[in-house]
């Protein structure tokens, strides 16, 4: 008994050593505090998922009712207003960026199409401006189709469907983007600031001398690692819990559906499994900028292939299941049902128990290879 609490006292004392560390490094503290703060609040309002004041033009070679009817579907807060201009404007235009769509009718289109043939119009899209240009130009296509359509019956579509098909957005009523991309941004910043907080404070004992004054004190590797992983991931659990409640769920005003003490739990055993994963990259580089391309290496395949990106389903199969090996993949689930969908201990029990297993594997393997990293001096 007395040899636990020696061993306790121990790993409090090396924990508080670490996080006055952490406090001295003063620009690593303003990128703690940017990458739950600024950052989510970044990607969840500048990465809009529909057409913002997007500028167009209509080149009218027709000049008729339709045409006009045509140029004059385009209005905010989707479009800029459209701007009459020339044919001979239309690839200028669009060369320096001017306009992102340039919509040309072709003369005689209104009398082509009443006189039943099959005319053409032009749309000219910046497809520089992948995302916009994605979902502009089928929102464009079905907007003219619905002008057209109505101009030849002659009357505005009111008749009733055949059927009706009754569409429920489940678990995001409002189809509001800003809710998923901000959890994941908090997802990802738990994973990468862990990682690298735990990785630099190795290497920074290395380089300013302090390992080897720990190395010729009475403690045990166990007992080292140990304090890292709680001063790390203390630091990280702290500013995820703050980002969640003042960030995501006051300043942004997210609604949170589930329990946020569980969505903590889960946070607590990624963060066991991710620092001890940046303890090991530390005790494989001699150098911060060993260390930071080991860190991209091994950080952009967690994010990218975690789920969190792009569905599981739509990844080659050997992936999916190599993936399951990773903690950021069981945390991605974990957040997104937790959150998202409000879930309950009953439906996010094997996460939890998924992620403890990776974490003490990956703390296993850790403070093996530390052991033999102090062996060696």
């Amino acid at each position: 008994m007395d040899g636990l609490m020696k061993s306790l006292r121990s790993v409090a004392h090396l924990a508080v050593k670490e996080l006055r560390s952490l406090w001295r490094d003063r620009l690593l503290l303003v990128f703690v505090v940017w990458a739950f703060s600024g950052a989510i609040y970044v990607a969840a309002t500048v990465v809009p998922d529909r057409l913002v004041r997007v500028p167009i033009a209509v080149v009218d070679e027709d000049h008729t009712e339709l045409s006009q009817r045509l140029a004059g579907v385009f209005y905010p807060p989707d479009f800029l207003p459209a701007r009459q201009i020339s044919l001979q404007e239309m690839d200028p235009g669009l060369d320096t960026g001017l306009y992102s769509f340039v919509l040309d009718i072709p003369p005689g289109f209104q009398r082509d199409l009443l006189a039943g043939r099959r005319p053409a119009l032009q749309l000219n899209v910046d497809a520089t401006q992948m995302r916009q240009s994605f979902i502009g130009a089928g929102q464009v296509q079905a907007m003219l189709l619905q002008e057209i359509q109505e101009f030849v019956s002659g009357e505005r579509a009111s008749g009733a469907a055949p059927v009706e098909l009754a569409v429920r957005m489940r678990f995001n009523p409002t189809s509001d983007s800003a809710r998923f991309t901000a959890v994941m941004e908090l997802i990802n910043m738990v994973t990468m600031l862990s990682i690298i907080l735990a990785g630099a404070a190795l290497i920074r004992e290395r380089e300013q001398g302090t390992l080897e004054h720990l190395l010729t004190l009475p403690l045990r590797p166990v007992e080292i690692m140990l304090a890292k992983v709680m001063a790390t991931g203390g630091v990280v659990f702290l500013a995820c819990a703050l980002s969640l409640r003042v960030m995501v769920g006051g300043v942004l005003g997210l609604p949170i559906a589930g329990s946020a003490a569980l969505f903590l739990a889960g946070v607590a055993l990624h963060l066991f499994a991710t620092t001890s994963m940046g303890i090991f990259l530390g005790t494989m580089a001699r150098s911060m900028p060993q260390l930071a391309l080991l860190i991209i290496l091994v950080l952009l395949p967690l994010q990218m292939l975690s789920g969190g990106a792009t569905p599981r389903e739509s990844m080659p199969e050997v992936l999916r299941y190599l993936m399951l090996l990773a903690p950021t993949t069981h945390f991605v689930s974990l957040a997104q049902a937790i959150l998202y969908r409000g879930a309950g201990f009953s439906v996010v029990w094997p996460t939890l128990l998924a992620l403890l297993a990776i974490g003490s594997v990956f703390f296993a393997g850790t403070l093996r290879r530390v052991r033999r990293s102090l062996a060696a001096g």
